[in-house]
Order: C-alpha cells, then structure tokens, then sequence
C-alpha cells in the first residue's frame, strides 16, 4: 500500500485560486493538479459537515417535493447549499468563534444535501401517479420509500465506472455549467476578496432581476413573437412562434457553456419550432379529423399545441437514438471498466487483495465494490419486485426477473445520457426518457400478459427506479468534477451521497405521503381541488395510453432516431441537437445571447492574458446569475406557498398598480426582451474593465 508521509503538509492559503488549465482542455502530456493537492491533507468529512448535509437533505427534499407538485417545475438545491455551506463557514469564525470550515468539508456537505434534488426530482415525477390512476389500495410506504432508494443507489453505482472519463478524460471538452458555477461559489467564498464580490453583487443584481420581472411581473418572462399584434395573423397561419426566456439565471448558464453546445441546442429547437411545428400545421387544413389521441384537430391546435403532441415525441426518440449511439461510442470506456471490476474481483478470490489507488483524488470506490453494488441493488429489486409488487400475480417470479432486468439495462444506457446532459447544458431529459421507459416496460409486460392494475402499477416502479437513477448520475457528475476542480476524495463523495440518498428518499415519502391525504393529486369528492402534480398526470395519460387504445406514437420516434443519427453523421453531438428538439425554444433560445456575451468578451482583446482575466471575470458574473437565479426561485416559491396558506399578498403584482399597471402589461413584451438584452450587454461591459493579473 501506499505509505503516508508523517511530515504535515503545508497548509492551503485562504486566497486559493483555480488552475489557468482547469476549464481548457489540456496539452498532450499537461498535468492538471486541482486546487488542493493530492500531498496535502484537508478534513472532509466532519461531524459539522455531516450535520449540516443532512439538515439541508431534509429541508430540500421537502421543499423540492412539495414545489414540484404544486408549480410543476423542480428548484436548484446544489447551488443554494453551496452558498449556505460558505455562509455557514462564515457564521462558525464571526459568531461561533470557531475554524473556517474547509473547502473540501463543503464539498462533503454539498455531496449529502444534493441528493434531495435528486430523490425529490425521481419520486414527484412517477410516485403521485400511484394516487392519480387509484392504485394507492395496492402500494405502501415501504414501496414508495423504496424505489427513490433503490434508483438513486443504482444510478451512483452505474456512473461510478465512467467517473474518470467524464471528469479526466474529457477534461475541458465539456462545459459543465452548474458544476463550474458551483466550483466558483465554493472557491470565491473561500477565497473573499474581488472575486467574492463579483459574485456577491451579480448574484444580488440577479435575484433583483428575477423578482421584479417573473415574479412581480414587471416584465414578461417569456417574450413571444405570438404576443405581438402585428405578428398574429402570420402566427395563426404558419404556427411559426419565437420564444425566449428573459431570466438572468439562463443568461448565466448560456454564458458558461459557450457557443458550441448553445448552437447546437438552438438548431435543434429551429428544426422543431420553425420546420417540425410549422409543417404539421400546415398538414392540418388536409386533416378534418384528431390524430395520434389528440383532442382537437392540427389545423386547431395552437403552435405549443402542436409541439408538446407531435413534435416533442420526435424528440424523446432522438434523445433515446443519442442514447444508443453514446452507449456506443463508450463502448471501450464501458469494456475497460468491466475488465476493471471483475480484474479486482479474480484479485480479491485468489487472495491478493484489490490494488491501492495511485493517490488520494483518484481515490473512489474498487470496481468490485461497484459491482456488487450493483449486484446487491439489483437482487434487492428482484426480492422487492417478486415478493411485495406481484405478489400473488401469476407467473411472478418470471415477471419479476423481466421487470429487474429491464430496469438494470434501461438505467445502464439511460445513465450515461444524463450524464452527458447535464455535463453539456446542466439540464437532463428526465421526463422524456422516463416517458420511454415507461412505454418500452408497458408493452413488454403486456406482451407478458402483465396488464390492468398490476402492470400499471409495475410500469410505474420501473419507471421511478430508472427515473430516480439519472437523476442521480446527472448530479453525482457534477459532483465529481466539481471534486476533480478542487481536489476532493471521489470515495468520500460517493458515500456522501450513498448516504443523502437514504435520508433524502425518508424526507420525500413522507412528503409525498402527507400531499396525498391533505391535498390529493387528482380530482376526487375529498379532494375537489387538489394539487397540480403535472408530471405524475402526464405520466398516468401516457400509461393509460400506452395500455389503452390510443397507442404508441411510433413512428415519431423513430423520425427522432433519424435526426440524432444524421447530427452524429455529421459531426455534431446528436444529444445536444435532440435536447434542442426536446426541450421548449424559450429555454434555449437565451443559452445563446449568454453564449455570446461569451464570444465577444473572449474576442475582446488580443492580448492572451488580458481576454483571459476578461473571460474568467464574465464566468464568475454568470456564475453569480445562477446562483441568484435559483435563490430567489426558491425564495419566489415558498412565498407562493405562503400566499395560498394564509389568503395574503406577499409578492405585489406591478400590472395591478392602476395606469403605470396597464402600461406595464401592455409593453410587458418588448420591456422583458430589452432589459434581457441590456442585461446581456452588462455582463460584457463589465467583464471588458477586468485587467489582467
């Protein structure tokens, strides 16, 4: 084994920096040593960091769980944790009298909390619908505790393999946006000085910026061409509509993942909204007639209409062909890691016991470890599946086997899509690859014979298994390359989140538990108005699809297939350009402005050193809008919360304030799309007064 120097290491000074490689990608030979070294000795895990990880775990997974069903959209709990572990790092030397905590005790602590996203984001999507389709007679706390678990333990032993590729091998290939702006958090705070308020101040602007617009409504968060009056008639003949989203958070996260990857998300939504959309419109005035189950006819159908029922199953088959085609490029990654595990295992059967890790930040979990991990999760699944879910069904043990393996395959080529996702735009496709499980596991246990209440039932836990999974792999990728930037212990933050995974599945059951008799998911005499849950919804009509008449749209899917495959023919990442298909044009559309903003501050000089200090200034201004983007999210939606709870008015709405009201909504529009842009040229300006150090 490698011995331990009993020589101290010097320690690291507050005012650490990051590496000038450690967002580019590397020479051939180059090293990268990461902010704090491999020689050099930091705690951890403490009891303070545990502490503190838990009680976020907690208070996120309830928070996020709860939103999700109301609002139908999940919050950010990494980078409001991050910011409250360098708060409480603060708190400990000012109040408490005490040490700083570390950087890599935050990390610990983000590693535990994070997991509530994650838990939160796998359970809200399927569990509720358990309720919605009335199949709660047959479920339990134990079944709905169980399959977050047992997915979010399945996806960290899934990615633990491909963990040097995505953080090491594609070292500066891949932009990761949330990973990079909670690094700099992390650093800036440790750090103080310029950076902290550069962040400080573009986080507080920001916030201010996201409250008085979408929240207060002072502008439109959403410019829409179809909002303009001119426009209306050319828009309800050609179904032809840009949109933007004019949040500073998205500004920010387009401005970190560069042109590249926002180009080609932005095509992939022209491909979608300005030829896809457009082109069944204009099929429609041939088609008198609903097709595909939908309720109105195409020529009826607004342009979102027909995108969220035509055009968005086109993407869902791209994501999934992408998927495929990722799986295979991996190929050798995936063959080396499997010699890797079962190299270790023959070691370990013959007694000579597993190889040490070279150094401490490449230190994670044995290959042996991880499969029987996976082993372990997978016959937990099998026992679960066979003895509680189709208990009593016939031909359960068959079923069960079936049911297991489809969950371990569909995860395994799912995992490394979310990855791949996340690390390019900090945004998965969960809901669409969950959707595709869904329909792949409904018709292979209908083929089975498994149908009615039972195979309802069973889809929707393979499903919450799978879905819970990627959510994890997305975020345990982020955080190993936020550790591989700082130089954490890969081990230590797989069990951190081994652990958050445990704590945060008990939080949001019991959320979940609690929503259902208080509130309902679906219309019901003892709930008449019950919670929104729009995911859960969607996934119960698609269920009832899928098992009823209206089919499986099929051919959609497979255009998809045609379209990621053609990107990969031609050089361009095929998930990137079928995430542009997938997700709404307003997200993506602004990914480009902030990606551009990028693009002149980088050109704004020729002097190397000087675009550089420029560059990095701008990416900690961006950094500073994600943070204060997903702050006040989170801040704007326990307010709603408030509101509803106590019939009072927190958050005033501007458009009601009498004439400078009406004036307000009647050029919400343009005011949304202006004050964006000046936002946008901001950040340049400011980030163009950097002086190179």
């Amino acid at each position: 084994m490698r011995r331990m120097s009993t020589v101290p290491p010097p320690p690291v000074p507050d005012d650490v920096h990051l590496p000038e490689n450690a967002f580019r990608e590397l020479a051939p030979g180059e090293p990268y040593e990461p902010v704090i070294p491999d020689g050099v000795r930091l705690p951890e895990v403490t009891l303070r960091s545990v502490v503190q990880g838990v009680f976020w775990s907690i208070v996120f997974s309830a928070a996020c769980t709860y939103i999700a069903l109301k609002l139908g959209q999940g919050i950010e709990s990494a980078i409001p944790i991050s910011i409250l572990a360098v708060g409480f790092s603060v708190f400990a030397v000012k109040v408490m009298k005490s040490h700083a905590s570390s950087l890599l005790e935050n990390v610990n602590v983000l590693a535990i909390g994070a997991t509530s996203g994650i838990v939160a984001g796998g359970s809200v999507f399927t569990m509720p619908a358990i309720y919605i389709l009335g199949l709660e007679g047959r479920s339990s706390l134990l079944q709905i505790f169980l399959v977050p678990l047992l997915g979010a333990l399945l996806g960290a032993f899934l990615l633990a393999p491909f963990r040097r590729y995505f953080t090491r091998d594609l070292h500066g290939r891949l932009p990761f946006p949330e990973a990079r702006a909670t690094t700099e958090i992390l650093v800036a705070g440790k750090r103080g000085g310029e950076s902290a308020k550069v962040l400080s101040y573009s986080a507080g602007l920001a916030a201010l910026f996201d409250f008085v617009g979408p929240a207060m409504r002072g502008w439109t968060e959403v410019f829409s061409t179809e909002a303009i009056a001119g426009l209306a008639q050319f828009t309800q003949r050609t179904k032809a509509v840009f949109t933007m989203n004019t949040s500073a958070a998205v500004l920010g996260l387009g401005y970190i993942m560069g042109l590249r990857y926002a180009a080609i998300i932005m095509a992939g939504s022209m491909v979608s909204f300005f030829v896809l959309v457009p082109l069944f419109g204009w099929l429609g005035q041939y088609l008198g007639e609903p097709i595909l189950g939908a309720a109105l006819p195409l020529a009826a159908m607004p342009a979102d209409e027909i995108f969220y029922d035509y055009v968005r199953p086109i993407g869902i088959g791209g994501i999934f062909a992408a998927g495929v085609l990722s799986i295979v490029k991996m190929a050798p990654v995936i063959a080396q890691a499997t010699r890797q595990a079962f190299g270790e295992v023959a070691r370990l059967a013959r007694g000579q016991g597993a190889r040490a890790e070279p150094v401490r930040t490449d230190h994670a979990l044995s290959m042996s470890a991880v499969l029987v991990g996976i082993a372990v999760v997978g016959l937990a699944t099998l026992g679960y599946f066979r003895f509680s879910v189709l208990a009593g069904v016939e031909g359960a043990s068959r079923l069960a086997l079936v049911s297991t393996g489809m969950t371990l395959v569909i995860a395994f080529l799912f995992t490394a899509v979310s990855a791949w996702a996340i690390a390019m735009i900090s945004i998965t496709p969960i809901s669409g690859m969950t959707l595709t499980t869904l329909i792949v596991t409904a018709v292979a246990l209908a083929g089975l014979g498994l149908t009615g209440a039972s195979g309802m039932l069973q889809t929707l836990l393979i499903g919450g298994v799978v879905c819970t999974a990627l959510s994890m792999s997305g975020s345990l990728v982020t955080q190993y390359k936020i550790g591989y930037w700082l130089g954490a212990t890969p081990r230590r933050i797989e069990i951190a989140n081994l652990l958050g995974a445990v704590v945060a599945s008990a939080a949001t059951t019991a959320v979940i538990l609690l929503m259902a008799k208080v509130y309902g998911f679906a219309p019901s005499p003892a709930h008449p108005n019950p919670l929104p849950a729009p995911q859960p919804n969607a996934m119960a009509a698609v269920l009832r699809g899928v098992m009823g008449e209206s089919g499986t749209p099929w051919f959609l899917y497979a255009i998809g297939g045609v379209f990621a495959l053609a990107a990969e023919m031609c050089q361009v990442s095929g998930l990137a350009f079928a995430l542009g298909m997938y997700l709404p044009m307003e997200l993506n559309s602004p990914l480009v402005i902030g990606a551009l903003a990028a693009w002149f501050v980088e050109r704004s000089t020729k002097v190397e050193k000087l675009a550089r200090a420029r560059h990095e200034k701008g990416t900690l201004i961006a950094s500073g809008f994600v943070a204060g983007g997903a702050i006040i999210g989170v801040l704007t939606a326990l307010l709603r919360f408030f509101e509803e709870s106590a019939g009072r008015t927190f958050v005033p709405d501007l458009t009601r304030w009498g004439g400078f009201g009406a004036l307000l909504a009647a050029w919400s529009n343009w005011l949304g799309l202006g004050l964006f842009l000046a936002l946008g040229l901001w950040v340049y300006l400011v980030s163009c007064r950097a002086r190179a150090e």
